[in-house]
């Protein structure tokens, strides 16, 4: 079995498979998957990897130290579970 993966857009109900893969399936029945593109969620995605680059990038986040950030996640658990427990 070949298998060959393009992107393209469905217009009319049809999908047109490009000019490059098109001798090799002329002719063929063929086994179609269509897959939506989230383009909402990786905008998301995106938006949330520029937002921490930033973040990162600013000079009082890089100040904080390995030991500051695991004693702020040790207060942090030891408050939660003496509210939830």
């Amino acid at each position: 079995m070949l298998a060959e993966e393009f992107q393209t857009t469905v217009s009319n109900g049809k999908i047109q498979i490009p000019d490059s893969m098109r001798t090799e399936f002329e002719g063929c029945e063929v086994r179609v998957i269509v897959l939506k593109d989230n383009r909402k969620k990786k905008a998301l995605n995106t938006n949330l990897r520029n937002l921490f680059k930033t973040t990162q990038a600013l000079p009082q986040v890089q100040a904080i130290s390995e030991a500051e950030i695991i004693a702020e996640i040790a207060a942090y658990r030891k408050n939660y579970l003496s509210k939830n427990h």
